[in-house]
């Protein structure tokens, strides 16, 4: 069936199994290059860094750097898809993601790895919402749990072997960390080819099209400000400071200025009146909470294994096997269950429940805890991920129809990994800021001396009393990170319960007087 309307031309005929599991191959194989680009770099970061002798802030901003940027576009790509061809973005975001990974590789300092992993962010930006979107335009909500299990593969392979991959990379001599970005390059180049010949779809249609730059450009400005001052304040400057007002306020002020702009236009980028919907916006407030806690504190665990347990990045690569274990059983098995029933809601309740639980298990780790308890925990956080961040998308996709359906997956998942960019941040400077008074006191020099010249994630070139210490610093200070997200988890759970129960549509798109309606609302 074809909807035409004033100025626009979809499809939505929904592909047999056949076809859809041939358009599927090029887009988990894009969804799979875009997590790699972060999980090979997990485990291989303290080596990255130590071996730039860079810093424990500088160490976050390699991580936070491509977060930001993938978040800030993220909305941009979404709109994008509503307008435009969606293969060819898909390819687009491909190749600006190559360009990023080249550069990362060539990276001489951490400034300039920084800059080059926020070009990278790009295009990771452009994959993580697009995928989601060409998905949900070929597969009607209540099949696509069945498709899930596809999902939680590719995560589960990109989490685990990537972290696997990077530890070889940096622990081969002859390789060298710079081939952690560049193992990517010919993943991507190959998702390029598989998409051009698999992937079908017709091109939206629309005329006198108006894309808001502006509001864009300033969501990127003020999420981007505050990042910044969460970073560096209570380290480079006071709490209560004229840098603090300047850049809260100034955060804010660019941020009210994007809502503004968003109100006026007539297509923004994130479509206020689809996300104050009472299912959209619970979804993105829960999506915001799980992404906190999920990327603000799994983001830290390769360097609590090594750091903090010294382990080598392979084992650590190893010891994170459980978290995705997790993920891939737990999004296989709920995705499955909810086909069959149509029923969302009490996966994404029974999920993020599970995930504070595995947060408060990581807790109460230190440096000397036993790897299977560390084992269990991880795995706990894992199957809360596997029954919440699919099926947070999920749910706002259900309730708009085709014709916004970029917008309203792009913003759902804009602000999950909004929330994993300030959970990053927040959480890095917590912990870099502990381990500081930590390691100072442990030493008994001033804070920022307690190393000398050298990095402290440069362990092999301390002393091996000091590599103890830092060992013990390491350990123990991870689990106050832990402990946030477990707090921060609980507002996923309040919004989870306040959800309206779910039934999930056999179509495509909603039926005309459905779709009316959601567009009214």
């Amino acid at each position: 069936m074809v909807t035409k309307g004033r100025d626009v031309k979809i499809e939505t005929r929904a592909m047999g199994h056949r076809q859809v599991l041939e358009s599927l191959s090029g887009l988990l194989l894009a969804l799979f290059v875009a997590m790699v680009s972060s999980t090979v770099v997990s485990t291989a970061l303290p080596r990255i860094i130590g071996s730039l002798n860079g810093t424990q802030t500088q160490y976050t901003w390699v991580v936070t750097a491509t977060l930001l940027t993938a978040t800030a576009t993220t909305p941009l790509w979404g709109r994008l898809a509503d307008l435009f061809n969606k293969k060819t973005l898909v390819q687009a975001a491909i190749v600006i993601f190559v360009i990023g990974s080249l550069l990362a590789g060539f990276a001489q300092d951490t400034g300039q790895l920084i800059a080059a992993r926020a070009f990278q962010g790009l295009g990771v930006g452009g994959l993580q919402a697009l995928v989601q979107v060409v998905i949900a335009a070929i597969i009607p909500p209540r099949e696509r749990g069945r498709y899930n299990g596809y999902l939680g593969a590719v995560m589960a392979v990109a989490t685990v072997g990537g972290p696997l991959l990077g530890g070889l990379i940096v622990d081969v001599s002859w390789l060298g960390w710079r081939w952690c970005f560049w193992v990517a390059v010919p993943i991507a180049a190959l998702a390029f080819v598989v998409l051009q010949a698999t992937l079908k779809l017709e091109t939206v249609r629309r005329e006198n099209v108006k894309i808001d730059y502006l509001g864009a450009g300033l969501i990127a400005a003020g999420v981007s400000v505050l990042l910044v001052w969460v970073s560096f304040v209570g380290n480079s400057f006071d709490w209560i400071s004229w840098q603090t007002g300047a850049m809260v306020g100034g955060g804010l002020v660019l941020l009210g200025a994007a809502i503004a702009v968003e109100l006026r236009v007539e297509q923004p980028v994130v479509p206020l009146h689809i996300v104050v919907q009472r299912t959209p916006a619970l979804a993105i407030i829960a999506s915001l909470s799980v992404g906190m806690a999920m990327f603000g504190g799994a983001v830290f665990l390769g360097q609590y294994f090594q750091i903090g347990r010294g382990y080598s990045p392979t084992e650590a690569g190893l010891l994170t096997i459980p978290l995705m274990a997790g993920v891939l059983v737990s999004s296989t098995i709920s995705g499955r269950l909810i086909s069959r029933s149509g029923r969302i809601k009490p996966y994404i309740v029974a999920g993020t429940i599970i995930l504070v639980l595995g947060f408060l298990g990581l807790g109460f780790v230190d440096h000397a805890t036993a790897l299977w308890i560390v084992g269990v925990a991880m795995a706990v956080v894992g199957i809360g991920v596997g029954m919440t961040m699919q099926n947070l998308v999920l749910a706002v996709q259900n309730s708009v129809p085709l014709s916004e359906l970029g917008a309203a997956s792009a913003s759902v998942t804009f602000f999950r990994s909004l929330g994993g960019t300030i959970g990053v941040s927040v959480l890095g400077a917590v912990l870099a800021n502990r381990v500081t008074a930590d390691l100072s006191a442990a030493l008994h020099v001033p804070a920022g001396q307690s190393t000398g010249s050298t990095s402290a994630l440069n362990l092999s070139a301390l002393p091996p009393q000091v590599q103890t210490i830092v060992h013990t610093v390491y350990g123990d200070a991870t689990a106050h990170i832990f402990l946030i997200s477990a707090a921060v988890g609980v507002v996923g759970i309040v919004a989870a319960l306040l959800l309206k129960p779910i039934t999930l549509r056999t179509t495509i798109d909603l039926e005309k007087k459905e779709a009316d309606s959601a567009v009214a609302r």
